[in-house]
């Protein structure tokens, strides 16, 4: 064999292992930017998420809010209604003792 021919292959062999060496730091580059771009997509996930749960949670708190005033209110209404009917069986009552003490 040549001196020109172990030169050729010689050059052919590095041209090789720098396309090797390329393709390898391509693929650490690709996966780099892959692991950053996961990493930003993750962190606006989290971010819409963290929103989302806390607009959750606002209107939860308003609705139960709403709905104790709303129980709060039909509370009174029945409250209301029982000590107007207590008040008049009181004078019922009070009616009936009289007539018993004085019929007695």
């Amino acid at each position: 064999m040549s001196l020109e021919m172990i030169k050729i292959i010689y050059a052919a062999e590095e041209d090789a292992r720098q396309a090797k060496a390329q393709v390898v730091q391509n693929a650490r580059d690709a996966l780099d930017e892959t692991h950053r771009n996961g990493a930003k997509t993750l962190a606006m996930t989290l971010a819409r998420a963290e929103a989302e749960i806390a607009h959750l949670i606002r209107a939860s708190d308003q609705k139960a809010t709403e709905d104790a005033k709303e129980l709060a209110s039909t509370t009174a209404n029945r409250m209301a209604t029982m000590r107007a009917r207590a008040e008049r069986r009181l004078d019922a009552a009070a009616q009936m003792i009289v007539e018993r003490i004085v019929n007695a």
